[in-house]
């Protein structure tokens, strides 16, 4: 069976992201490849649980990655149940599959004295490229949002007299995420700077190369190694850690879980729970400086 019309229905109608469209077809194709060596057929819907754990079975000797296999599993699943819905199959055969547990690894973030330092220091030159770098870090540090959501900001998508910021994150889902006075001051800060030193016809993107081209991301991902590194020597520097550092440093001030759910777009609370291990970690460290029997 073709599976061409399931990559439409999660690329149209379910709003996957591009990269994830490309990542299922990727995992699939594998898969349809496994069935024609294995078992001389790429009809989908002739497959049985034991062929899928078989299929699991090879990746596993392969030394593949718990969180590829998981993703894999979740590509078949999804597959197999647009299959069911459209009537091409009785079941689904990957419904009761369980794909292999993936260790439990706590998110990186800088401390806050080292944000601190950051933001309190001359590091970021005085010019447009330094300005808007300082902007970069701060946006991601007061907002939490993804890499992605950051190079898609429109100057449009920024609401001064209501401090709010418009982003477009996963599967197209917008959400509205509010900040302080002191970002605040920092856009308008850069937006007169913008119009000043920027060459090239107006750009609609808010953040911007000096000729006015929209950022990419491994522009971003340097600056903000770049900037870490002058308070950091932890092994990851880079803007997903920012995301991390803004959820971690909220729940340490007591920000409700749902409210951090909300900001980050997470799809469930699931995915916002991770925080709390680093705020028991924390707890855990304060407990051992400081009870006499610990």
């Amino acid at each position: 069976m073709n599976y061409a019309s399931f990559l439409q229905y999660i690329q149209y109608e379910k709003r996957f992201s591009a990269h994830t469209v490309k990542a299922y077809q990727s995992d699939i194709a594998q898969f349809v490849h496994y069935l024609k060596e294995q078992y001389e057929t790429e009809d989908l819907v002739q497959v049985n649980p034991a062929i899928v754990r078989s299929w699991l079975v090879s990746l596993m000797q392969e030394n593949i990655t718990a969180r590829s296999i998981q993703r894999k599993i979740t590509a078949l699943k999804s597959m197999y149940r647009y299959f069911l819905k459209e009537g091409k199959i009785a079941t689904n055969p990957v419904a009761r599959i369980q794909a292999p547990k993936m260790p439990t690894r706590l998110p990186e973030f800088v401390e806050k004295e080292r944000m601190d330092l950051l933001f309190s220091t001359d590091a970021f030159p005085n010019n447009y490229e330094g300005i808007r770098d300082q902007l970069i870090l701060e946006i991601f540090y007061a907002t939490g949002m993804r890499l992605s959501e950051l190079v898609n900001l429109k100057t449009e998508d920024v609401d001064l007299s209501r401090n709010t910021l418009k982003v477009l994150g996963k599967r197209n889902k917008e959400r509205i995420i509010p900040f302080g006075n002191r970002l605040a001051s920092l856009i308008r800060n850069y937006i007169e700077e913008k119009k000043k030193s920027v060459s090239g016809e107006e750009s609609k993107w808010l953040l911007v190369t000096a000729k006015s081209k929209q950022l990419y991301s491994k522009l971003v991902f340097r600056i903000v190694r770049h900037y870490l590194s002058a308070v950091t020597t932890q092994g990851k520097k880079s803007p997903h850690v920012l995301r991390h550092t803004f959820a971690t440093h909220m729940l340490n001030n007591g920000a409700d879980l749902n409210a951090i759910k909300e900001l980050l777009g997470h799809a469930n609370l699931a995915a916002t729970q991770v925080y709390t291990h680093n705020s028991i970690e924390k707890l855990k460290n304060i407990y051992k400086q400081a009870h006499p029997r610990a």
